[in-house]
């Protein structure tokens, strides 16, 4: 007989990618143990739950163990919405100020691992049911700009590849890597000087306008499906957020030294998607512009994704006002915008009852923590945002490739459907 009744609990104080302190929680059962580590991004939607309260995290860690241990040492961790309405409970506030969205994400994902264990599951299996069996295609960030690389990189926050054409889950990988591997000699074509430069998530930065930087990207695509003999497709996070000056109205290109008002805007990323043939387009336009994305998805969306990132924050509020409005066909999933496993997979769900792919994401300042990956599989989400290289992203693809050896002979690639 399994005991799945929480025993003990710890958080602790870890660093992420960029040398950043998060926070880790671990939870303990008779039958079982789970520990998770949150990351953080440095391009954050302003609709996000906060990281972590005023105090930061030291106050964080000094409220788990005051307000959240007492709560939920003897609860079951099976009783995860139960747990993470509890969770919720406590902080009190809308967006999680008062505890903090790392704390409470930590502690709901830990609690959903010692529950897997506590049951000898694997924490996809235990999510998603003993017949999932599908692996989603791993979004690969190859060529970064914008708030993950600094200097004079392409305004364009990341050019990123999809070996829609890859049969297996290694393959697919292997095909984001040799692009990686690739574009530096073509880099190095149009920028002599470039040296190997890398940003957060392990992607190259260049002294490269948009334009060139896209252009480099397809001649590394173009070699590559030379090599594994399938295709491979390009697609671009612009974080027009980040780009948006709200006192302007306009979007502000630091490198080109340009400004482009929303028409223009809506021009020009028309025309990358028609020029580089994108099948995946991410924040666009900044945050609040539900009606440009909505034009975008109205012109494209039948062959790209168009998709919210920043203008829906893992938010099922925002992503019911987003499927009204027709304003894209893919979210980004990322837990920590929202705070709980329990709103993940509530705004999984309805994307997926209403037509909009769920991509399942990392961030900017990652962790060695997996959990992505085993939720990618879990939800059915037919795309993973991982990155390419660097050991916190190889982590999620290496455990992608174990998930697939658990799942055996019926494991097989999602399929992507535009629509």
């Amino acid at each position: 007989m399994y005991n799945t009744y929480i025993l003990d609990v710890n958080a602790r104080k870890v660093f992420n990618s960029r040398g950043e302190e998060t926070i880790e929680v671990e939870v303990v059962t008779e039958g079982g143990f789970g520990r998770a580590a949150v990351p953080s991004g440095a391009s954050r939607g302003k609709n996000e739950v906060v990281p972590f309260p005023k105090g930061g995290i030291d106050s964080a860690i000094k409220m788990f163990f005051d307000k959240i241990a007492p709560e939920i040492i003897g609860m079951d961790a099976t009783a995860q919405r139960e747990i993470d309405y509890k969770l919720r409970e406590l902080d009190g506030t809308e967006h999680l100020e008062e505890i903090g969205g790392a704390t409470i994400l930590a502690t709901s994902l830990a609690v959903a691992k010692a529950a897997a264990a506590s049951l000898t599951l694997e924490l996809y299996e235990y999510l998603g049911g003993s017949t999932v069996n599908e692996l989603p295609y791993p979004l690969g960030n190859v060529l970064g700009g914008g708030k993950h690389s600094k200097g004079v990189s392409q305004d364009i926050q990341e050019i990123l590849v999809l070996p829609v054409g890859a049969e297996n889950i290694y393959d697919a990988i292997r095909a984001n890597i040799l692009v990686h591997k690739l574009l530096p000699k073509y880099i190095k074509e149009v920028d002599p000087n470039f040296a190997g430069g890398k940003n957060d998530e392990g992607a190259w930065t260049a002294n490269l306008s948009s334009d060139e930087a896209l252009k480099v990207v397809e001649k590394a695509c173009k070699e590559a499906e030379k090599t594994l003999g399938f295709e491979i497709r390009i697609g671009i996070d612009v974080a027009a957020s980040s780009l948006w000056d709200e006192n302007k109205q306009k979007y502000v290109y630091f490198r080109e030294k340009t400004t482009r008002d929303s028409g223009e805007q809506y021009e020009y990323v028309s025309r990358l998607i028609d020029e580089y043939d994108l099948i995946y387009v991410e924040d666009p336009f900044h945050e609040e512009d539900f009606e440009l994305f909505a034009k975008l998805k109205k012109e494209h969306g039948n062959h790209a994704f168009i998709v919210g990132d920043d203008l829906f924050t893992t938010n099922v509020e925002r992503l019911k006002k987003g499927v009204k409005l027709g304003a894209a066909n893919g979210i980004i999933i990322k837990p920590n915008q929202i705070g709980t496993l329990t709103d993940t997979i509530e705004t999984v769900r309805y994307a997926k009852r209403n037509d909009v792919t769920p991509i399942m994401s990392h961030r900017s300042g990652e962790t060695e923590d997996v959990a992505i990956a085993h939720l990618a599989v879990a939800l059915n989400c037919p795309v993973i945002k991982t990155g390419t290289v660097n050991g916190e992203r190889i982590a999620k693809l290496n455990e992608l490739l174990r998930i697939s050896e658990y799942i055996g002979e019926y494991s097989k690639m999602a399929e992507i459907k535009i629509r």
